[in-house]
């Protein structure tokens, strides 16, 4: 039995190779591709013109040459302004991707065409500075976060520590001095003072448990949680029903974070807003990540208006639950509508888990979206633990 051996290009057919030609002419470098279309163009007019002069005192030689190289210019031009218009339509692209990142698109990059190397090798360039920059930005605003938070962490502990301590002692020192006034005015006196200094005391109090909560790092998230929903509900006279099925150890510090800061603003949010009557929350943890759920029957607002908004004007409260979500390559997704509710939902993957130093592999999640739908909010599903 014979093999007969056959080259490369003999293993391809004639309809398969000039695709293949076609990309390699557009793959030069726009300076070849002008150089070679006005060769072609040169050589082509020099034979034909010099055919021509030879019989230009025949009768109409002179009109038919002056026509030849009117039309010959003409044909130079058009043959110009294809190849350049194709030529420069990867910088084309480039220009209109910097236009919309300068909008604000920041998550577009500039396209490889694989028409011009050097056009690619610009768009590589422009991909690679973009990377940088975000990296850079990721760095800093993770940076700012964890200082703010430890900022945070501490005033709350000296609140705590001190100021507490010192305004307890205070309140121990006006009872004594009560009881041992005979006026029944100084008595009184004392006791206004008294009743002010269990106002500050409480103030102070919220004002620590607001900043950095000591449960959140000593106890975890759910019972941070519940605390701070227990306060809540105290305070602002919300219905709040909180819900976390299948939550099983702590997770990291800087989720554990993230995660009470976003229902935190988002209460903050219904309260200051919504005009809400009803909250509902749920925690629920997979093996692969961990949502946050709040929901509540308020008046809802228009998100997609909201969103398209530059953050410094819709708020720091949107801007901050967004930023946290995206730091942890997670996302954040709101559904409202004016009159029917909101509904915030934050996705976050896992990454560290504090028991027995174990460390889980982060499955793959889209790129942090915020997204705005309407849609009504149903409130009928009976929780699994109610406050």
């Amino acid at each position: 039995m014979q093999v007969s051996k056959r080259l490369p290009f003999q293993n391809q057919s004639p309809s398969e190779t000039r695709p293949q030609n076609r990309r390699s002419l557009l793959a030069l470098p726009v300076m070849l591709k002008v150089l070679l279309a006005n060769s072609v163009v040169i050589l082509v007019g020099a034979s034909l013109g010099t055919y021509l002069a030879t019989r230009i005192y025949q009768p109409n030689g002179a009109a038919f040459l002056i026509g030849f190289v009117t039309a010959g210019w003409l044909v130079s031009v058009l043959i110009n302004f294809i190849l350049l218009k194709i030529a420069f339509h990867p910088l084309t692209q480039l220009r209109e991707t910097m236009k919309r990142i300068q909008a604000g698109s920041t998550g577009l990059r500039a396209p490889l065409t694989g028409q011009d190397p050097e056009a690619d090798q610009l768009a590589e360039a422009f991909n690679t500075m973009l990377e940088t920059l975000a990296d850079a930005a990721r760095t800093r605003a993770t940076q700012i976060l964890t200082a703010q938070e430890q900022e945070r962490k501490r005033i709350a502990r000296e609140l705590h520590d001190e100021t507490s301590q010192v305004l307890t002692s205070l309140l121990i020192s006006l009872k004594v001095l009560e009881e041992a006034l005979v006026s029944e005015e100084a008595r009184q006196r004392v006791e206004e003072t008294r009743s002010l200094v269990h106002q500050t005391l409480r103030a102070i109090r919220d004002l620590s448990i607001d900043l950095r909560p000591s449960a959140l790092d000593d106890l975890g998230l759910l019972p941070a949680l519940r605390w701070y929903i227990k306060e809540y509900q105290q305070k602002c006279k919300v219905e709040v029903e909180f819900s976390a099925p299948n939550f099983k150890e702590r997770l990291s510090s800087e989720l554990e974070t993230a995660l009470y800061r976003i229902v935190q603003e988002a209460l903050t949010n219904t309260a200051k807003y919504a005009k809400a009557t009803k909250v509902r929350i749920s925690v629920v943890e997979d093996d692969a990540s961990v949502t946050a759920s709040i929901s509540d029957n308020g008046q809802g607002f228009d998100a997609q208006t909201i969103l398209k908004l530059p953050w410094q004007e819709r708020g720091l409260g949107l801007a901050g639950m967004h930023e946290r979500a995206a730091l942890l390559d997670g996302s954040l997704t709101i559904t409202t509508e004016p009159g029917r509710g909101t509904t915030i939902e934050a996705q976050l993957p896992l990454r560290k888990r504090l028991a027995q130093g174990a460390e889980a592999e982060p499955a793959p999640l889209p790129q942090p979206t915020a997204r705005a739908v309407t849609a009504p909010i149903q409130m009928n599903q009976e929780p699994e633990t109610r406050l």
